[in-house]
This record gives C-alpha cells, structure tokens and sequence, in this order.
C-alpha cells in the first residue's frame, strides 16, 4: 500500500475511471483532470507525487502540458497514449516524459512502471554503488566487475554504462544518451557501436537481454533491478 498522490489526466471519463479506481484500489491517492489547462493548475499547487497524462487532450496537448512543467518541476510523468508512432514517443520522452504507456494497456504493466520511475525518484543521486545480482559498479572508483572478473571499460563506455544503469527501467531515448554521454555533436550510429560493444564486454546477449533491452526506433531501456 502507498499514499503517493497521482494526477490522472485524460479526456476520456471511462480511462479515468478504469485507472483511478485500479490505483485507489492500491491505495493511492488520486486526482483527476480532464485537459491540460485544469492539470497545469493542479501541479501548480504542489501536491502531486507521479503524473499520468494522455497526449490528445483538448486545448492544451499532453507535449504543450509537459514542455511548460518541465520549466518548473521536475514531478514524473508516465504518458499513457493511443498514440504509438515512434515519433510522438520519442517526443513526449525528449520534451520530459519519464516512460510511456501505449493504449490499451495493463493495470499491471502500468503500475510497474509507475514502481520503476518512484525507485529512481526516492533518491536524487544513485548510490555510489550498483548492485545488479552478480553485476558491480562503483560509481566513485569507476570500477566494474561481473561476479569476480574485472570489465574493463573505456572511458565512454564506462560513462554510457553509468547513464543507463543509474536510471533501471527507464526508456532512454538515443538523443539524451547521445546528450549524457557525448554531447552534441554525434549520431546514433555512434551510440549503436558503443551498446554493442558494451554488452558484449558484459557478456549480455542481445536476443534475451538481461542487463540492455533494446526499444526500436527510440532507444535502450536498463532491464535490471538494483540488488540491496
């Protein structure tokens, strides 16, 4: 049970049932909004822990609601979307977005998601150690190690490994791992070269990742789940 607060916003009165009452149910506490105009004035009083927010609002859109929060906080957001075309994920997750939904979904795969974006949001810096099963990363020394063998890494490597194990379950689009890890400046097929290498240095196999999971067309997504 939980007494995080939930802002549901969406324009369709049957999803913000349906979710409210499935998120009550798990006791959360809810609030609900019908466009972007009412949801903007409830964020504005602070009092929302997690955002779930539909894109096809009318008025103001589910992008315009995310790129004028973004300006003052920092709440997540899980867009829940029919939208499924690549490019509005991908732009929801640059303009702030923490994950994304594709209608119709899963309470259950919702709430997993809402789990995963809440574990990185307890703490704002990661601990200055990983811990994935038998995978280690010590963040302050740079160090890497599988059970008892050393990975050794390159700089960049090491800085992509960081960027994405820091933030587990996250979608992680190529543009803000080539902002993390690069700066401006370079392509995806730079990023391409630099996964492969990566997890073929971790010994994680592409076709059943454990550690990288690939999202096609938008980016790679940190599978695991730390270890305590």
């Amino acid at each position: 049970m939980t007494s995080e607060r939930v802002l549901v916003v969406d324009d369709d009165p049957q999803i913000r049932r349906a979710v409210s009452t499935g998120l009550r149910a798990r006791g959360y506490h809810v609030t609900l909004a019908a466009d972007g105009d009412e949801a903007l004035v409830i964020l504005a009083a602070g009092d929302t822990d997690l955002v779930i927010l539909d894109l096809g609002l009318p008025g103001i859109d589910g992008h315009e609601v995310l790129r004028r929060l973004r300006d003052w906080s920092a709440v997540p957001v899980v867009v829940l979307s029919v939208r499924e075309s690549q490019q509005d994920k991908i732009a929801a997750l640059d303009a702030g977005a923490d994950d994304y939904v594709t209608k119709p979904f899963a309470m259950d795969e919702l709430l997993a998601r809402m789990r995963a974006i809440g574990r990185r949001a307890a703490g704002d810096l990661p601990p200055p150690v990983l811990r994935f099963d038998e995978l280690e990363i010590d963040l302050a020394r740079q160090l890497v190690r599988v059970g008892e063998r050393p990975v050794a890494l390159t700089p960049t490597e090491y800085r992509l490994l960081a960027a994405m194990a820091s933030n587990p379950g996250k979608l992680l689009t190529h543009q803000w791992l080539l902002d993390k890890v690069w700066g401006s400046g370079y392509s995806s097929e730079s990023l391409r070269v630099y996964v492969k290498q990566l997890r073929q240095k971790l010994g994680d196999d592409p076709v059943r990742p454990r550690w990288i999971s690939t999202e096609p067309g938008m980016g790679y997504r940190w599978r695991a789940e730390r270890s305590e």
